[in-house]
């Protein structure tokens, strides 16, 4: 009896593909390719040390992006207030941050290409 289950187990299993065998290839990731464009002179924050994850308008500065200046940026911040935007800066208002190499920039003064 139990040769008889072997067997039918060995059977099986030549029968039915692996897991591995029957899952498909995974595909590689895509690197980031959104490009955003600077409408003018803007700062690059980096958040401080009692700011939490996401920069504000009085974070510390990094660097500036300069106007036309080309930066590459997949991943937003969001920073939620309690009454108003997080931020007034190039002509608009908004709480969300694109992170940029470098910090964080309000996304009013990027312009997607």
């Amino acid at each position: 009896m139990i040769a008889a289950a072997t067997a039918a187990a060995l059977a099986a299993s030549a029968l039915l593909p692996s897991a591995a065998e029957a899952a498909p290839a995974a595909t590689p990731a895509k690197a980031c390719a959104t490009k955003w464009k600077a409408k003018k002179r803007v700062a690059v924050r980096r958040p401080g040390p009692n700011d939490g994850p996401v920069a504000t308008m009085r974070s510390p500065i990094h660097h500036h992006l300069r106007k036309g200046q080309v930066v590459r940026s997949c991943v937003v911040a969001v920073d939620r207030t309690v009454s108003g935007p997080a931020y007034r800066a190039c002509g608009g208002e908004g709480h969300v941050w694109r992170i940029v190499p470098g910090g964080q920039v309000p996304q009013s003064c990027l312009k997607r290409l």
